[in-house]
């Protein structure tokens, strides 16, 4: 399995917000092939660092996702977001290969 985090930081004050944007998410990256699941995450003690974590069943899964029409479609609804604060952050991705369960 691979695993891809994706972590940012927002204004404590637009946290909500963020949360809800994600609960109500386009859902693309589920269809993909290899998809397993999506978690939002909320640091439990700094309330504005969010992780979007993405399980693969492989590494080619996930590059097949990020070189996609779909993956560039959903970024793009990002880039325009209309709360510019929001949509210049830039998130710290890090990706991990599941070597033990």
């Amino acid at each position: 399995m691979y695993i891809v985090h994706s972590t940012f930081h927002v204004p404590v004050d637009k946290v909500e917000e963020v949360i809800t944007i994600y609960r109500t998410r386009s859902k693309l990256v589920d269809q993909y092939d290899g998809f397993k699941y999506f978690q939002l995450l909320q640091n439990e003690v700094k309330k504005g660092e969010l992780t979007v974590q993405i399980a693969w069943k492989s590494k080619e899964d996930y590059v097949n996702w990020v070189t996609s029409d779909a993956y560039k479609k959903v970024h793009e609804l990002e880039k325009n977001y209309p709360d510019q604060e929001l949509a210049s952050i830039k998130p710290i991705v890090q990706r991990f290969e599941v070597v033990a369960e």
